[in-house]
């Protein structure tokens, strides 16, 4: 097989809250290797700016806004994408949500709310983008999950339950999928530095334990999700389905560190 084969020229890839860190990162990834990257989000200014810079990349893109919670608003996106593209070649679901709080007090709206978004958000743009990629015959899905889809973490439950069903998720559908040419796989991020969790990871306990237990000794950056985000996304990863496959300095090999 040629390197060439990580090459995405004429694909087209849809990149599910593709407007701010880690699907950011991945979009910009998708399109320095050659893909026409549609992100999407709720909030249409965030979109604008993260299609102007794809088209900063060279690679083409759209302005369309979504919801996970809404079908429809994903549905819009993929009518737009064909009818701009012809097809859907690449989907990345990357709309997440997460709250601390100790479980006895966690109210079920909460847990709903976080369920819905991360697990069934990620359900519905799989049941429709996945369609039309099973009906070509092709396709790549790139799932989202997390250190938690593994190991607990300190009062995330609701989260990280919802990542480990994410996880099975993937599985059920590339077992379903893979055979007729739609391959379903999952990144797991460990711990990667970004504007929301800046003040954590740098002024906390558990910002140090993070570190701590991360055998190369910092965060990750954003950026170095797009390596593995790019070889699932290519034809590199043809016989590649159903595999989490995760990226984390070290974190989930670590037992002692000092």
């Amino acid at each position: 097989m040629s390197f060439k084969a990580l090459e995405l020229d004429g694909k087209t890839a849809v990149v599910i809250g593709g407007t701010s860190g880690i699907g950011r990162a991945i979009a910009h990834g998708l399109a320095e290797a050659g893909a026409d990257v549609v992100p999407t989000s709720r909030r249409i200014e965030q979109v604008e700016a993260a299609a102007a810079e794809i088209e900063e990349r060279g690679r083409k893109s759209l302005r369309v806004a979504s919801d996970v919670s809404d079908r429809s608003s994903l549905q819009r996106v993929l009518d737009e994408a064909l009818a701009a593209f012809g097809k859907v070649d690449i989907l990345v679901n990357s709309a997440g949500r997460t709250k601390r709080a100790p479980t006895l007090e966690f109210s079920e709206e909460d847990w709903s709310d976080i369920i819905e978004t991360n697990l069934t958000g990620t359900l519905r743009a799989c049941q429709i983008f996945g369609g039309h990629m099973v009906e070509r015959g092709y396709g790549r899905i790139i799932n989202i999950a997390s250190l938690s889809t593994f190991v607990a973490l300190y009062e995330v439950a609701a989260y990280s339950a919802s990542k480990a069903a994410v996880a099975s998720l993937t599985k059920s559908l590339a077992v379903e999928w893979s055979a007729r040419g739609v391959n379903v796989n999952a990144i797991a991020p460990g711990v990667f530095r970004t504007a929301l969790n800046q003040k954590l990871l740098d002024e906390s306990e558990r910002g140090r334990e993070f570190q701590l237990r991360t055998p190369m000794k910092r965060f990750g950056k954003v950026e170095e999700l797009a390596g593995a985000a790019v070889f699932l996304a290519s034809d590199a990863a043809s016989f590649v389905t159903g595999e989490i496959l995760v990226v984390d300095g070290g974190f989930l090999a670590s037992g002692v560190n000092q």
